[in-house]
């Protein structure tokens, strides 16, 4: 880990959540004395993308491959603070109730997890003390049916009304951007739509994410979610305060973002954030779970040239999405860690082994 680390400072903090998890009190804005990106947090217009205007889809592409990037209108305000809520509702249940839909040992990511579950920040074993609420792509679909598994009841709830509609206005946006890359890689029409098949099963999940209050300069550097990079295409996210740091490849500081899962962690929010809890939202969009991860060197001549440096079979990871998230999702906890190894394979940071 470098000693100074650089943030990407959050676009949304015009509201936070209290204790009750309704919208409310200003938050308090990131302090003008903490190192930010190098590089300015460049805004997209999903509408223009959405209609296909090839300057801001060119200017996308460039954002991807140089920068962390923000895409404005995306008309989404209304979704996200109902999940807020649901999350707040979720967190706010006593203990023996959110353990009954906890994830269990085996890799399953979907249900609850408390700061009590036994998954840990770093190699050390030290445990976070993060909570999450996480709900399939394909149970928020199904409803009334129950795809993959059930829910405590304030989540359940709002699956018509709130996580439905956050889920549905989350593909839209991340099938859009999907596509551009499919046009930019010189893929066949419709391969990221088939890997991405919309049917099939899949990792895809909603997550809302409480950060309890970290107060003082004694705990500021110290992650609370340990360095990693996101298993899957695209990740949606909201935050409402600092501190999410990411690694571009090449660096030996935290700032930017590239195209590529880029290498992130959170720490406390700083100065007078750090007394409030660290509420943030992402969908994640996934491969289906039969798909095998690797490169597509046969459909795209461009992405054939972009490997052809590395060693044969760099990219033949020989495992389907499904099996590579459960393997993931399995070494972060406590009860199945072996030794630094397996936390490395929780990670998703081969390229990279070194990070911490």
């Amino acid at each position: 880990m470098p000693s100074s680390c650089l943030d990407m400072s959050d676009v949304l903090q015009s509201k936070r959540l209290n204790h009750a998890g309704m919208p409310g009190t200003t938050l308090p804005p990131f302090p003008n004395d903490v190192p930010t990106v190098t590089h300015p947090l460049l805004i997209i217009d999903l509408e223009l993308i959405k209609a296909g205007d090839p300057v801001e889809i060119d200017h996308l592409w460039g954002v991807l491959e140089i920068s962390a990037e923000s895409l404005r209108t995306m008309g989404a305000d209304s979704e996200v603070d109902a999940m807020f809520h649901i999350g707040a509702a979720t967190v706010a249940l006593p203990s023996e109730e959110k353990m009954k839909f906890e994830q269990c040992e085996k890799g399953q990511s979907l249900g609850t997890r408390t700061g009590k579950a036994g998954s840990a920040i770093d190699a050390s074993d030290q445990l976070d003390a993060v909570e999450f609420i996480n709900v399939a792509k394909d149970d928020a679909l199904a409803l009334p049916r129950v795809a993959l598994r059930t829910y405590p009841a304030p989540t359940t709830a709002a699956i018509p009304t709130a996580v439905a509609p956050f889920v549905r206005k989350a593909l839209v946006i991340n099938y859009t951007v999907l596509r551009i890359f499919n046009e930019k890689l010189g893929l066949p029409e419709g391969t990221l739509d088939r890997l991405h098949d919309f049917e099939e099963y899949s990792g895809s999940e909603a997550r809302v994410i409480r950060g309890p209050p970290l107060p003082g300069k004694a705990v500021a550097d110290k992650a609370t979610l340990g360095a990693h990079t996101d298993f899957g295409s695209l990740s949606f996210l909201y935050n409402r305060l600092g501190r999410l740091q990411v690694m571009p490849p090449g660096h030996t500081e935290w700032s930017g973002g590239i195209l590529r899962s880029n290498i992130h962690r959170v720490v406390p929010p700083p100065g007078i954030q750090g007394d409030h809890e660290r509420w943030s939202l992402v969908f994640f969009t996934r491969p289906g779970n039969s798909k095998t991860l690797r490169a597509l060197v046969e459909d795209s001549p461009f992405i054939a040239e972009s490997v052809k440096d590395y060693l044969e079979n760099h990219f033949e990871t020989g495992s389907t999405a499904a099996a590579w998230f459960a393997r993931r999702v399995k070494y972060q906890r406590i009860n199945n860690r072996k030794g630094p190894e397996t936390w490395a394979a929780s990670r998703g940071t081969e390229h990279t082994p070194t990070v911490a």
